[in-house]
């Protein structure tokens, strides 16, 4: 599964350069030269970042659009010609502003953060579905293991194998498949049923560990 963006331009040497850094950025590409036909596309089908030319014919109505909620936004991009100031720009709905000619170092940076931003939204709402082993500990119980059945950057759900699990805070191991990474959190539990399914919420766990769930579960989302 890949990311994908809209380019609304005309300017050729422009449109090259922003294909080829968002290419590398695992960011499908689709350009458009009339706001117009952007505007159905828009309607019509999921674009994760919007990339506009402010220099185009009819970029201010386009913008407009977005600001007023009759064109569905996206992450809007708004390539700068000079004419205005960053400030002004960024009151029109952009998210990130960057000037032309296109500075490739620059656009590297900004349409990395926004990537990530973009990224991170998706993930906060993926869950990968998975069936390895987790142990589980509370205060209250002695450690069992339970079999690990989704996992997001917020939590896991889990099927218990014998009993339930005591209200309040646990302690959570396992290992990333493919992985060799054994994984620490303390979660909350969320929720359970009379079935052996729980759901555990994460609520503190090492910077590292929390870099490496992150890293793991964008390679989920771009393989799957």
């Amino acid at each position: 599964m890949t990311l994908s963006s809209l380019v609304v331009s005309r300017d050729f040497q422009e449109i090259s350069v922003l294909e080829c850094i968002l290419g590398g950025l695992h960011i499908g590409v689709d350009v458009e030269s009339e706001p117009e036909r952007a505007r159905t596309k828009l309607s019509k089908s999921k674009i994760d970042a919007l990339i506009i030319d402010c220099d185009l014919c009819g970029a201010a109505s386009f913008l407009k659009g977005l600001q007023d909620g009759t064109i569905r936004n996206a992450v809007p991009l708004i390539i700068v010609s000079g004419s205005g100031s960053r400030k002004h720009l960024e009151s029109k709905g952009g998210s990130f502003v960057f000037e032309k000619p296109i500075s490739v170092d620059q656009a590297v940076h900004t349409l990395s953060a926004a990537r990530n931003m973009i990224l991170d939204e998706r993930l906060r709402y993926h869950r990968a579905t998975l069936d390895v082993p987790v142990s589980l500990s509370s205060p209250a119980r002695k450690r069992q293991r339970a079999h690990l059945l989704n996992l997001s950057q917020g939590g896991i759900g889990v099927r218990l194998q014998k009993r339930q699990l005591a209200t309040g805070r646990v302690h959570v191991n396992f290992t990333l498949p493919g992985t060799k990474l054994a994984m620490k959190f303390l979660g909350q539990l969320a929720w359970q049923d009379k079935q052996g399914n729980a759901g555990i919420r994460f609520v503190d766990a090492a910077p590292r560990m929390k870099r490496e769930l992150q890293l793991w579960l964008e390679r989920q989302y771009f393989t799957s």
